[in-house]
């Protein structure tokens, strides 16, 4: 499996060549990010596209060392294009949040039901298997969407969803190729290495930003991956393993729904109230923000790993622990309670 490696600078260095190119099409397409409410940090119209770079090295470093032959590889790279291309769309032009959604879903769905690329069973904790039967399509579907979505929530400062992404993928990597899960362990190398890439560049103070079709294209792909490889582990409670690889943007999310329903609020309506936020309004600058996020998501993707390697009710005890910790750490920020918006 050396070439895994070689995966994954292929996909960087491609990425770090095309992104100043991309930068210009953006700029001369107009595709930029005006500041205009509270919610944004930056000052100054940053271009966005950045989602396209990534795709680029992303592609072409999976096209070369996997192929299309496999029906599961060839489901990915559809679905990462096609939620690209959307992503694009509304960086562009602005798009209504149900439209989008309803072209994440048809995405989506033709990646489940046409590549199978779907979680058929679960594993059961205490004895055997869960199997899904006619639950496999909607939950999949349900699954992806999902984590498209809370990867796209957590693009909020420069740096941070790049760098969540690459630690996400990073512990997928491992257990793949722990696993020997070959394929996987190229697909995520890949994405490591061509969101490194692009960090260069998006790193505090950003100079291009990777948009929708950035966030939703890196938020498909670990999702996917995580059906193909943790999800099919036998080893550990599966659903657990990728929840807690994503951990950060599944609680920031999850914290904001519980926000929103505690002050009537709609769950879908943006606020100034995630956790970057509320750390930046403690007196922290951006760049140490992204970087204690870094450190938050590492330890969750750690925690992932350790959970693997338990036996019997320890890895329910162990989780049962993190979670503590989290919410713990919520209260302490007070992730539960909204403030006003300036």
């Amino acid at each position: 499996m050396q070439y895994v490696y070689i995966a994954f600078l292929s996909a960087l260095l491609i990425t770090f060549a095309v992104t100043p190119v991309v930068k210009r099409w953006a700029l001369q397409l107009g595709i930029v990010d005006r500041p205009g409410d509270g919610r944004k940090i930056h000052k100054e119209p940053i271009p966005y596209l950045g989602g396209f770079a990534i795709y680029l090295g992303f592609c072409a470093s999976v096209l070369y060392f996997l192929g299309l032959d496999d029906p599961q590889v060839a489901g990915i790279l559809f679905g990462a294009t096609g939620l690209m291309l959307l992503g694009v769309m509304d960086d562009k032009m602005g798009m209504l949040a149900r439209y989008k959604l309803l072209g994440q879903i048809a995405v989506i769905g033709v990646v489940v039901m046409v590549f199978d690329v779907r979680i058929w069973w679960l594993t059961n904790p205490f004895n055997g298997m869960i199997y899904l039967n006619g639950w496999s399509i909607p939950l999949t579907i349900a699954w992806i969407v999902l984590v498209v979505n809370t990867m796209n929530l957590i693009d909020g400062l420069d740096g941070l969803a790049a760098g969540v992404s690459s630690i996400a993928a990073a512990t997928l990597f491992l257990l793949a190729y722990r696993a020997g899960q070959v394929q996987v362990a190229v697909i995520t190398a890949a994405l490591i290495g061509s969101s490194l890439g692009f960090l260069r560049y998006n790193f505090n103070p950003a100079r291009i930003f990777m948009g929708d079709s950035g966030s939703m294209l890196l938020g498909f792909v670990l999702a996917a991956v995580s059906v193909e490889g943790a999800l099919k582990s036998v080893a550990t409670i599966a659903l657990i393993v990728p929840i807690l690889a994503l951990g950060l943007p599944f609680f920031d999310t999850f914290f904001a729904i519980i926000r929103r329903l505690r002050s009537g609020r709609p769950i879908y309506e943006a606020d100034r109230n995630h956790l970057h936020h509320r750390l930046m309004d403690l007196g922290l600058s951006q760049r140490r923000v992204v970087v204690l996020l870094y450190a938050v998501s590492a330890l969750l993707g750690v925690s992932a790993i350790i959970i693997t390697s338990l036996d019997g009710y320890w890895p329910l005890l162990f989780l049962a622990a993190v979670i503590l910790f989290i919410f713990m750490g919520a209260r302490k920020v007070r992730l539960f309670s909204i403030k006003q918006e300036k």
